[in-house]
């Protein structure tokens, strides 16, 4: 295993004061029913990305008993200006994770699990392996559909290739935002990356759907998200979804600007007519927010309602 020294990049934007969110962006009280859900998180001492990113659908996801697993520890080697989970160093992976995993989702009954994992660039795979053995132990405990949304693996093929034999029934890997702004929003990641990742994996995985997402309001323009739009079609990218970025702490970057829901709506149609197989746009939508709703819509083209909330 061979150690990498966190690379902090200088933020060049002034830190503000977060802004008041728009009327849009307000949500309901926390639904009943969480315990169950954080109970088994608890108790088989999981992370959870709902939790790790703040994400503001985690009370109606975990009302439902579903969450979205966070896989190789709780702390990332890259110091992303949009991301709340913790950076610095890490630990040792923990060997019996992917079987606690695979007991959460049984006892939370699900039939699709989507599997994301801090980004490990300390080690030599990636953490390739250990996201192998992670979708096995859930498919062979439960049955359920995976989907995986992974880090990018500095690029190293044998690893992706790892994460591909699993056979996941989706593979997700987010592009996040336009390439002008990755060197403060994506720091030590490459856009070209990306799109080589989702390349690689239609080359030997012809019939696996492909999925990445971006948030809007971080300073790009339309002309510069169609141009990625089209990039990811250009690779064999089957879902896309669009949300809007919300700053998790004054300490993170800050929101540009509030996108309203009649703008997702249009960006929304933009990538249909690119050919997308089925697009989620709005302002809460995140990547793996009603996933198996998605998968299940897939082949009939139908859009599920919720999606673009």
């Amino acid at each position: 295993m061979s150690i990498l020294p966190i690379i902090e990049v200088p933020d060049e934007t002034p830190q503000r004061p977060q802004r008041r969110l728009p009327k849009w962006l307000k949500r309901p009280l926390p639904k009943p029913g969480m315990a169950y859900t954080d109970d088994v998180i608890s108790d088989l001492g999981l992370e959870t990305v709902c939790e790790s990113a703040k994400c503001p659908n985690r009370s109606e996801c975990w009302s439902q008993q579903t969450a979205t697993f966070m896989i190789g520890g709780n702390v990332c080697t890259r110091p992303c200006g949009f991301c709340s989970v913790p950076k610095g160093k890490t630990t040792a992976l923990e060997i019996d994770e992917p079987e606690r995993v695979a007991e959460a989702a049984e006892r939370l009954g699900l039939k699709y699990v989507v599997i994301t994992s801090v980004t490990r660039d300390d080690l030599k795979d990636g953490g390739a392996e250990h996201w192998y053995e992670t979708v096995l132990a859930v498919r062979r405990r439960t049955g359920a559909e995976v989907e995986v949304l992974t880090p990018d693996f500095m690029g190293n093929r044998q690893a992706i290739s790892r994460v591909i034999e699993a056979q996941p029934d989706v593979f997700n890997h987010n592009t996040e935002t336009v390439p002008r702004l990755y060197h403060r929003v994506r720091r030590n990641a490459e856009y070209q990356r990306t799109l080589d990742l989702l390349a690689q994996v239609k080359e030997e995985a012809p019939d696996m759907p492909t999925k990445s997402g971006l948030m809007l309001g971080l300073g790009e323009t339309r002309d510069e998200l169609m141009d990625v739009c089209a990039d990811l079609r250009a690779v064999g990218c089957d879902i896309i979804t669009l949300g809007q970025y919300l700053q998790p702490t004054p300490e993170h970057l800050p929101v540009d600007r509030f996108v309203p829901p009649e703008e997702f709506d249009e960006i929304g149609e933009l990538c249909r007519k690119m050919g997308f197989r089925m697009v989620a746009s709005g302002p809460f939508v995140r990547s793996s927010y009603h996933a198996g709703e998605m998968t299940e819509h897939l082949d009939s083209g139908t859009q599920p309602a919720m999606m673009n909330s």
